[in-house]
C-alpha cells in the first residue's frame, strides 16, 4: 500500500467541482435557477455547490447527469478528490504545528539508510515518518509506539532513545511482513538451529540469507536491521502473531561471537518462554530469570557445558589451543575466544584474530 501512495501524484490543491459546474453552465448559457429547475433542487442548494459550500451528493450527481449529460461517475469523484484534498490541506497545517516532533525520531538517520524518503518540507517529512511506523498522528504515535516501547521496559532494562528503538523495532517487522515462513514448528525449529550452528564456521557475505532461510523454514521470522543512533540494542524477540516468531538483530558489536550468541540467546526465548513476552537486549539489561535461561540455552547450544568443563581443566588457553577446540565442535573459533574472555579465562585483547568481523556490506543490496 506504502509505495502505491508513495507512486501516485497528488496534487497540492483540486479546484471545487462547483467551478467546473459553473463553467458548464457558461458554455451552455444555463442559468443556476434554470439548472434548479431542470433538477429539482433548491436554487440555494445550486449556488452552494457552485461554490464549493455544499457537496454533490450521488443523488445530485444523478441528476446532473440526466441533465447536462456528464456522467454522476465524473461529479462523484470530482467531489470526493476535492475533499480529500480540503482534508490534506487541513492536515497539512496541522502538520506543520507538530514538526518538532520529529526531534523524537533518527528520521536523518532512516533517510540515510533507505528506511525512508526525504523531504525538504519538515510537515512532508513528518508525514512519511509516520507512514513508516503506520499510525496518523504524532499523538497516535505515542498511544501505540510508547506502549510497544513500555512493553519493552517492563522485560528489560535498558537506556536507547524511545523513538530510535521503536523505528528499529518497527523496521523489523516491515523485514518480517517481506517473509513468507512455514507453520511454527518448535521440533522444526530446534533442526535448525543445528543446521545454523554449523554455518557459524563459514561466515560468507550470505550468511543473513542462509539464517533467514533456515529459520523460515521452521516458521521463524529473522530480521538483521542495522541500529540507529540512540537505540544500543543487539537483539529482540518477539511474537508478532499467536504463531509467529520474530528474532532481529542488530550486529551491534560486529564480531562473529557475539552475532551467534545473540542469536541463540534469542532463540532461546522463544523455545523456552511465553508467546506474550517481549525481550530486548541492550547494553544496560537486567539479568532476571529469563534472560539467564536464554544465556544459559545459547551457552549449551555453541558449546555444551560437559565438553567446556574438560577444556578448562587442561588450563591451555593458547589461541592454537582455542582453534583446535573450536574444529572439535564444529564451531567457528571466535565463539570460543568470547566465551573464554567473558568467563575471564582470556583477557579481552588475547586470540581476538580468531574473530571474525561482520558488518552491514555483507547485507545490503
Amino acid at each position: 500500500m506504502n509505495e502505491v501512495l508513495r507512486n501516485q501524484y497528488i496534487p497540492d490543491t483540486v479546484s471545487a467541482p462547483g467551478e467546473t459546474l459553473e463553467e458548464i453552465l457558461i458554455e451552455r448559457g444555463m442559468s443556476q435557477t434554470e439548472l434548479a429547475e431542470r433538477t429539482g433542487r433548491p436554487k440555494k442548494t445550486i449556488n452552494e455547490i457552485v461554490k464549493g459550500k455544499a457537496a454533490i451528493t450521488p443523488e445530485t450527481a444523478l441528476q446532473l447527469e440526466r441533465v447536462l449529460g456528464t456522467p454522476a461517475s465524473f461529479w462523484i469523484a470530482r467531489e470526493q478528490n476535492y475533499r480529500e484534498s480540503l482534508a490534506r490541506a487541513k492536515e497539512a497545517a496541522e502538520f506543520e504545528k507538530q514538526v518538532d516532533w520529529l526531534n523524537q525520531i533518527p528520521y536523518r538517520a532512516m533517510v540515510k539508510l533507505g528506511w525512508i524518503p526525504e523531504h525538504r518540507e519538515k510537515a512532508r517529512q513528518l508525514e512519511e515518518v509516520l507512514r513508516f511506523f503506520a499510525v496518523a498522528s504524532p499523538s497516535s504515535w505515542h498511544g501505540f509506539w510508547g506502549a510497544e516501547s513500555a512493553a519493552f521496559r517492563r522485560s528489560a532494562a535498558f537506556e536507547g532513545e524511545p523513538g530510535a528503538v521503536a523505528a528499529w523495532l518497527r523496521k523489523g517487522e516491515l523485514e518480517a511482513g517481506h517473509q513468507q515462513p512455514a507453520e511454527y514448528d518448535a521440533d522444526a525449529f530446534k533442526r535448525a538451529l543445528e543446521r545454523v550452528r554449523s554455518l557459524t564456521r563459514q561466515l560468507t557475505n550470505s550468511f543473513t540469507s542462509a539464517v533467514t532461510r533456515e529459520c523460515n523454514e521452521a516458521g521463524v521470522c529473522i530480521a538483521f536491521v542495522p541500529e540507529l543512533p540512540g537505540t544500543r540494542v543487539w537483539g529482540a524477540t518477539r511474537w508478532l502473531t499467536p504463531s509467529r516468531p520474530l528474532i532481529q538483530l542488530s550486529l551491534r558489536y560486529k564480531t562473529d561471537d557475539h552475532l551467534w550468541f545473540t542469536f541463540f540467546h534469542e532463540a532461546g526465548h522463544i523455545l523456552l518462554h511465553g508467546r506474550r513476552d517481549v525481550f530486548l537486549e541492550g547494553d544496560e539489561r537486567e539479568q532476571d530469570a529469563k534472560e539467564s535461561e536464554a544465556d544459559a540455552f545459547a551457552q549449551e547450544w555453541l558449546i555444551p557445558q560437559a565438553k567446556y568443563r574438560v577444556f578448562r581443566r587442561l588450563g591451555a588457553f593458547s589461541c592454537a589451543a582455542v582453534g583446535r577446540f573450536a574444529f572439535e565442535l564444529g564451531i567457528a573459533p571466535g565463539i570460543v575466544v568470547g566465551r573464554l574472555q567473558h568467563d575471564g579465562h582470556l583477557e579481552r585483547t588475547q586470540c581476538n584474530d580468531l574473530k571474525k568481523k561482520v558488518d552491514w556490506v555483507f547485507d545490503q543490496q
